[in-house]
């Protein structure tokens, strides 16, 4: 960081706190040439997930409607929602994608609810592969079984 005054580009941190819920963390800083002191702001920067939805338009990733989809498939089932959105939207963050489509997000909340629980993995998959009958929905049971 560039001092202001002098332009000095070495500089030491005397404090630092967050701010803003802990969202951004402010620095006091003190130039190593001329002693002066000023304040910078470090704010995490994330990246923009675009969703690709199946008839081809976009909008911005919700975790709410993520959140909204598996808590009806994890009612009354020992299984933590806020927990599997928060690990899909890590996992979309750290991976720096910018665009995904429905179905991979789908297929990313149908690996965690295989791993932690059957019943909710079921329900899910009722909804999002659309079962159309009974036999479908037996082929997945089995499929699940093996």
């Amino acid at each position: 960081m560039k001092c202001p005054a002098c332009g000095c580009a070495d500089s030491k941190v005397i404090d630092s706190r967050p701010v803003e819920e802990g969202n951004s963390i402010r620095r006091r800083r003190e130039c190593q040439e001329c002693q002066k002191r000023f304040t910078t702001f470090e704010v995490l920067e994330t990246v923009q997930i675009i969703v690709i939805k199946k008839n081809g338009s976009k909008e911005l990733f919700d975790r709410t409607k993520l959140l909204s989809g598996l808590l009806k498939a994890c009612q009354k089932r020992p299984v933590n929602a806020e927990e599997i959105v928060n690990e899909i939207e890590n996992e979309l963050q750290n991976s720096l994608t910018t665009e995904i489509t429905t179905t991979e997000i789908g297929e990313m909340v149908m690996n965690k609810l295989k791993a932690h629980d059957e019943v909710a993995y079921v329900r899910f998959a009722s909804v999002y592969r659309e079962f159309k009958d009974i036999d479908t929905f037996m082929a997945e049971l089995k499929r699940l079984q093996k």
